[in-house]
């Protein structure tokens, strides 16, 4: 039998230990989606600890990572094991981690070995979905995963250089080869069949940090949309965790609806400036105490420093950056956001009065 879902004082308990939660979404500048992060032939433990060094110095002390079903059916102990290298890396500048392990967002196909190289100028060309169409729709190959879940939880679920475990990133989004109401219905339905499968499989590993699946989506009145996700989402989340790319005003009303449930929460995706979601929102997020994780670092092989039009429409080089902080030299996309970032972490260390 599964273990229950935490407790609100238990959450509240974490959140208290963990403190104000920044950071980024996190992929190194040379890797282009999750299997080139974490294959052995582009795994690149140099550039990982010069980049989440640079997430420090912005005083950021959490990254959101993504890994792929693929690479533990494929590698085994030796995913792991890299997966360990990164947890020390993060950890030897003060960094925690936030791992996902499955994504419902981009390309349909996932196929280990050499990626393609990106489209120019396309917002995550060659991000890939965890798993693949061809399982999310055959639900007799779910069970296929759940050694992947068991794995990845039993080796790292009591590791306190682990914050909290999202489980499944955006599972019913809208897949970009196939803008369709009735393929959005469609996914949607088997995708939220599958979370609340990884979700039982989860607890029955029972780790010591929360878990959590995002809300991401949401009506003119900036409550969550009314639908069987995001139900399940609040229902069984030991802390709530949301997406958030809209203006100041949104943000604050969805806060104050999600603050219903009385858990922490999350914000593990935000930062699109010309959809009004800008740095200048750190102070809603450090003001409310709902931890902040924007998308991205450093300018890279995702090129999400374009918008995610750029899938529809041409965007050009010089464009004003929609994500992403950093230079590939480090150098910060505008020095003013890397003083917030920087003045934002001093704040929340300050005694409160």
């Amino acid at each position: 039998m599964s273990e229950a879902r935490w407790s609100i004082e238990q959450a509240t308990t974490w959140r208290q230990d963990a403190g104000w939660l920044s950071g980024c979404n996190f992929s190194p500048s040379t890797a282009g989606n999750q299997l080139e992060m974490w294959q052995a032939e582009t795994f690149d433990p140099q550039t990982l600890e010069r980049e989440l060094g640079w997430a420090a110095d912005l005083g950021m002390n959490v990254v959101r990572v993504y890994l792929h079903d693929l690479l533990y059916g494929a590698d085994g102990a030796a995913f792991l094991d890299r997966i360990d290298q990164v947890l020390d890396l993060a950890a030897g500048v003060g960094v925690s981690m936030m791992p996902v392990l499955f994504d419902g967002v981009w390309n349909t196909e996932p196929a280990l070995g050499p990626q393609p190289d990106p489209v120019p100028q396309r917002h995550n060309s060659i991000w890939v979905q965890s798993p693949g169409a061809a399982v999310l729709f055959d639900q007799s190959r779910w069970s296929s995963l759940r050694p992947y879940v068991e794995a990845v939880l039993g080796r790292f679920g009591s590791d306190s250089r682990v914050a909290v475990w999202d489980l499944f990133n955006e599972p019913d989004q809208i897949d970009a080869t196939t803008i369709k109401a009735g393929a959005r219905d469609h996914k949607a339905e088997a995708a939220t069949a599958l979370v609340g499968q990884v979700f039982d499989w989860a607890r029955d590993v029972s780790p010591d940090q929360p878990l959590t699946v995002g809300v991401w989506e949401y009506g003119p009145d900036d409550r969550p949309v009314d639908n069987a996700y995001n139900a399940l989402a609040l229902d069984r989340s030991d802390v709530i965790s949301f997406h958030h790319y809209g203006s100041r005003e949104s943000l604050e009303a969805t806060i104050a609806a999600l603050a219903e449930a009385d858990r922490p929460l999350l914000c593990t995706e935000w930062l699109a400036r010309s959809e009004g979601s800008t740095v200048e929102h750190l102070d809603v997020f450090s003001h409310h105490g709902v931890a902040a994780i924007n998308w991205g670092l450093v300018d890279g092989r995702t090129q999400t420093r374009f918008p995610w039009s750029s899938w529809w429409e041409s965007v050009p080089d010089d464009a004003p950056w929609f994500h992403e902080l950093l230079h590939a030299d480090g150098t910060p996309y505008d020095p003013r956001e890397a003083d917030a970032f920087r003045s934002a972490r001093r704040l929340a260390a300050e005694p409160q009065s």
